[in-house]
């Protein structure tokens, strides 16, 4: 193998599992991998799932969780931490922790509240954590609607307040917010990149399929693969962005419910 096909950009992905494989840990290392980068994991939670749903949750020990971040950095390293569900407030704090021994890493921080199928993630009292210890650590925060709401208190159903809502988060300490519109309504959706010195649009004509599952993992996984590769913020969104579109283009049809993307597409052409 030469060096050039050798996986470029090392993710550090805490998170949970997904037995159904269309989110959670198992869609954070397939899109990882299809971008061209090398993902490790630490994972919070084992789940009962499918596309129809969640079933059932085992939280993996704190300090266990720890472990495995720790094991992961002290040897393979990292050149950026995605993180995803986490499921209490002692975990929100572990993390915060494990980012603070690990800082100079950008932080992708997907604030997972709520399953596709509609099943709480995570308690109110977590939600005011990640509030307090997340999105002060976040390199780049990727809420949709619903979370966005959750995290800020206000209103989130127009593009106005997508800008609203990604002003307030910058202002609670995140250096830069993806506001997502897919809860938005609307012929075409409308993804929002908000800096401290200014906004880039990503929108699109909405797709309609029932193959969604998972795309908030895909889209932040991909948005940390393309910062580990040292990529621009801007370039990494976008290339994250259109990755995801072609994604949920390409779902191969698979369940009787939410059903996963095609996160492997970039190796097949």
């Amino acid at each position: 193998m030469t060096t050039s096909a050798l996986p470029r950009g090392r993710v550090l992905i805490i998170a949970g599992s997904d037995s159904g494989s269309g989110a959670g840990i198992q869609a954070d290392l397939k899109t990882v991998m299809a971008l061209g980068g090398y993902g490790a994991t630490a994972i919070t939670a084992v789940t009962v799932q499918n596309t129809l749903g969640v079933t059932g949750v085992h939280p993996i020990p704190v300090d266990i969780v720890q472990a495995q971040a720790r094991a992961v950095l002290s040897d393979i390293g990292a050149d950026a931490i995605k993180t995803g569900m986490l499921g209490d407030v002692a975990m929100v704090e572990a993390v915060a922790a494990l980012l603070d021994e690990a800082s100079g890493l950008p932080a992708v921080i997907d604030p997972v509240m709520i399953a596709k199928g509609g099943a709480a993630l995570l308690p109110d009292a977590a939600i005011a954590a990640v509030r307090s210890l997340l999105v002060p650590r976040a390199g780049l925060l990727t809420p949709n609607a619903p979370e966005a709401e959750a995290l800020t208190g206000l209103k989130v159903e127009s593009l106005d307040d997508q800008r609203r809502g990604g002003e307030a988060l910058l202002a609670l300490g995140a250096r830069a917010v993806l506001m997502k519109g897919g809860h938005v309504a609307g012929e075409r959706v409308v993804d929002l990149l908000l800096t401290p010195v200014g906004e880039t649009v990503f929108e699109t004509d909405r797709q309609e399929t029932r193959h969604t599952h998972g795309t908030g993992c895909t889209l932040a996984s991909a948005c940390a693969a393309g910062l580990a590769q040292g990529l621009p913020l801007d370039v990494a969104v976008a290339q994250a962005w259109a990755y995801v579109q072609e994604a949920m283009a390409s779902a191969p049809g698979l369940g009787k419910g939410h059903g996963p993307l095609d996160h492997g597409w970039t190796l097949r052409r």
